[in-house]
């Protein structure tokens, strides 16, 4: 008794169909976070949108843990699936949502008793002190709803079911943008009002995930859990290059900061933000499409199909290749029109921003071939190779470019810092994707 729909022969548009909820779903996730930012930023207040950025990265840390378990554990189940094991992926799957929920209750403990120590360490001002902590506080206390919503969306697509995934991240991002507007516009709950809404968005499809799984009967369903200590290792290792990328954008946002406040002062960091929510939409693109095909390899390479491997694997590429110089075009073309949503046209903000960005939309001429390729060789629960790529690409090359071009040839060298390093990510790609063809059948 398998998932029909991972295991029926992929044609090359049938693929991107399957794959077309997910790709959707993680663009439009990153659509109603910058819709987030510019409520907050043009109804509370610039501090307000800081203080959200302050504590952004605790918040990373519970979505990366997340993702790290959602893309380690559906590797393993779509393979078990594959392989003819459908009660042992049932096994396995009730385990994880278990391991979940417990972590998230431990997290929401320790984020109501010390969100103003952690908010303190991770830079807040006294102005920005009280904003802090009530963000952080409602985030934390809300991060089993968080780390369920990622879960399901990466098990719907599994359970061969994406357009469920994508009705529910649709119905949250509704639900978030409609109570960002109620909360805080008429009834003026400031900051509270944008934390409640979007802990709200995140709590809907993770109620009706329980509900679903608890009730279905289709491949995947909740079943008495049976936590493997080798399973839960391989899950950690297979999901460690997403866990990677998490914890580097942190990292790197906090480098770009320093670096734009040195070279360009608060004009400078406003135009490093916009860039950045311009790089957030449009590589949700990429990770869309990646996410949305991992279930059909780790099933396929599970049950041995290596011509269906090999067929994936080929489309995969030309789609990347193909919507990653649609992506470059449309990024040179109406890259004015983008930074214009955010800052008014003549301003420093925008001439700065207009400038980076033609620079730096040369990255997504790369970036979806190194996404790509992380995400493949972890549906191929070879989390090592992945986490390797993520890796070098992340605190390897960005971070590296981001130290030393500026210092040669000045604030372009911030800009081409992300370029440089995914084309430098490409090659080692390249090399991996070589070296190991025969042994997974891929090409």
């Amino acid at each position: 008794f398998m998932s029909y729909s991972l295991s029926k022969k992929f044609t090359f548009g049938s693929l991107l169909v399957f794959a077309l909820p997910t790709t959707i779903m993680m663009v439009f996730m990153s659509l109603y976070t910058i819709v987030d930012g510019m409520f907050v930023s043009r109804f509370v207040s610039t501090n307000a949108l800081s203080s959200i950025n302050i504590v952004y990265p605790a918040v990373n840390i519970v979505l990366g843990l997340a993702i790290m378990l959602s893309t380690g554990s559906s590797a393993i189940v779509a393979r078990k699936m594959g392989e003819g094991k459908p009660e042992e992926a049932r096994q396995t799957f009730t385990a994880v949502i278990f391991l979940n929920v417990v972590i998230g209750l431990v997290l929401a403990v320790l984020g109501t008793l010390f969100a103003a120590p952690l908010s303190r360490m991770l830079g807040a001002s006294d102005v920005l002190l009280a904003d802090c902590v009530t963000y952080l506080r409602w985030q934390l206390a809300f991060a089993p709803s968080l780390m369920l919503q990622i879960q399901f969306q990466m098990f719907f697509v599994t359970e061969g079911k994406p357009g469920i995934g994508l009705f529910l991240t649709l119905l949250a991002g509704i639900a978030n943008a409609v109570l960002d507007y109620v909360l805080i516009v008429p009834m003026g709950m400031g900051i509270a009002g944008a934390a409640i809404a979007t802990v709200t968005g995140y709590s809907i499809p993770a109620l009706i995930g329980l509900i679903y799984f608890a009730a279905a009967r289709k491949s995947l369903w909740f079943v008495r859990p049976r936590i493997v200590k080798k399973e839960l290792g391989e899950t950690c290792l297979n999901g460690s290059s997403e866990m990677v990328t998490n914890l580097s954008s942190g990292v790197i946002t906090f480098l770009f900061n320093l670096l734009m406040m040195h070279f360009a002062g608060e004009d400078g960091v406003a135009a490093i933000t916009i860039i950045q929510y311009s790089q957030f939409l449009l590589n949700a693109l990429f990770m869309g499409f990646s996410q949305g095909v991992s279930p059909v390899i780790s099933f396929n390479y599970g049950s041995q199909n290596h011509q269906q491997l090999r067929q994936v694997f080929k489309t995969s590429l030309i789609f990347t290749a193909a919507s990653s110089l649609a992506v470059f075009l449309m990024a040179q073309l109406g890259g004015s029109l983008v930074v214009e949503i955010f800052a008014r046209r003549g301003t420093p903000v925008y001439e700065l921003a207009r400038h980076g960005f033609m620079i730096f939309a040369c990255s997504f001429l790369f970036s979806g071939f190194t996404i790509f390729a992380s995400a493949l060789f972890t549906a191929l629960s070879d989390g090592r190779i992945s986490a390797i790529i993520s890796f070098v690409r992340t605190f390897g090359l960005i971070i590296t470019s981001l130290l030393v071009l500026p210092f040669i040839i000045g604030m372009d060298g911030v800009w081409l810092a992300i370029p440089i390093a995914e084309f430098g990510g490409i090659l080692l790609c390249l090399y991996f994707l070589r070296k190991y063809r025969t042994k997974y059948h891929y090409a």
